[in-house]
């Protein structure tokens, strides 16, 4: 799945990245919308990763939907 479709499914793939980041909130999820800089923005924030730490999570992540 590229990111475009992730962009597009984001209300169904929501729930998945909640499950898989736990820490980000409803309304954090909400307002990304299906931005990627969002979600590795918060991810870097929240869990204290590297850019680049956080862009690989971010690839497993749509590697294993």
């Amino acid at each position: 799945m590229n990111w475009d479709q992730v962009q597009g499914k984001w209300k169904e793939i929501k729930g998945d990245v909640q499950a898989k980041w736990g820490e980000l909130t409803d309304d954090e999820v909400d307002q990304m919308n299906g931005d990627r800089e969002a979600l590795e923005g918060q991810i870097q924030q929240k869990y204290g990763r590297t850019k680049e730490e956080a862009q690989r999570e971010v690839d497993d992540f749509m590697n294993s939907i």
